[in-house]
């Protein structure tokens, strides 16, 4: 059975990706409500009652909200590192029972073989994974403010990277919308990656393995898909990285399904 891969929504109102082997259904993050996730994979001919595991990155609303009416209440477990539990426990007043990993180990769910790591950005321990399977490997880094050596050395072996692109610098800078200590927060170095941030992060990890990239966590008011697009599609022709397929993820809808 080949591996299939659905990043099931990505924004900055929830961000939730499942992956499905011949042993594990599982999902990284749970960010939207209950409904839509199971709606969302409904679509796919899939249940929540039949996850083996539910990853979680870090504890912003976007990334666990609908962990109450699916992990808790269907009994899922939930892999994450103890500060993330106590964090998200506190946010949604909620006790969980969690399989505890140290930031930086590594664990088998199944068959799939997951790596930890630390990134930077402004939660209690936030992490990205790299998930090793049968068919290949796929990497999340979906909320970071900025590119570390340890995040580069662990996504290099990716086949299928997860990536945040998630504002143009000029477009946040001018949103009337965000005040100017949400603007330097986003900023900052524990904040988010910008499209130009995203394009020199891609040209680090970038290797002859990697096949498919995602754009992730696209902000609705500061960004444009096709903005994000432009510039990672131009960063990728100048280091000649022509055998990598460019994707966007989108808040409304899941992305087609990935099999390979």
């Amino acid at each position: 059975m080949a591996v299939k891969f659905t990043i099931l929504g990505s924004g900055s109102a929830g961000n939730c990706a499942y992956i499905e082997t011949d042993e594990a259904r599982v999902l990284v993050d749970a960010g939207f409500s209950p409904r839509q996730i199971r709606q969302r994979l409904a679509g796919l001919g899939r249940t929540p009652e039949n996850l083996t595991a539910i990853l979680v990155t870090h504890e912003h609303s976007d990334h666990v909200y609908g962990l109450t009416g699916i992990a808790r209440k269907l009994n899922i477990p939930i892999y994450c590192n103890r500060a993330t539990q106590e964090a998200f426990e506190f946010q949604l007043q909620t006790k969980f029972h969690c399989n505890l990993f140290e930031t930086g180990a590594s664990f088998e769910i199944a068959d799939l073989l997951v790596d930890t790591f630390s990134i930077p950005h402004d939660a209690q321990d936030p992490v990205g994974f790299l998930i090793h399977t049968a068919a290949g490997n796929i990497g999340f880094v979906t909320d970071l403010g900025h590119m570390t050596k340890l995040v580069v050395e662990r996504t290099r072996a990716a086949n299928v990277l997860v990536l945040e692109s998630n504002h143009d610098v000029k477009m946040l800078q001018n949103c009337p919308r965000r005040s100017w200590s949400l603007k330097q927060r986003i900023l900052g170095r524990h904040g988010h990656l910008s499209n130009e941030a995203a394009a020199e992060a891609a040209a680090q990890i970038m290797s002859a393995d990697l096949r498919h990239l995602y754009l992730a966590h696209l902000s609705r008011e500061c960004n444009k898909p096709e903005l994000a697009h432009y510039v990672m599609a131009e960063q990728l022709h100048h280091i000649g990285a022509t055998h990598v397929q460019l994707q966007l993820a989108a808040q409304e809808a899941p992305c087609a399904t990935l099999e390979f």
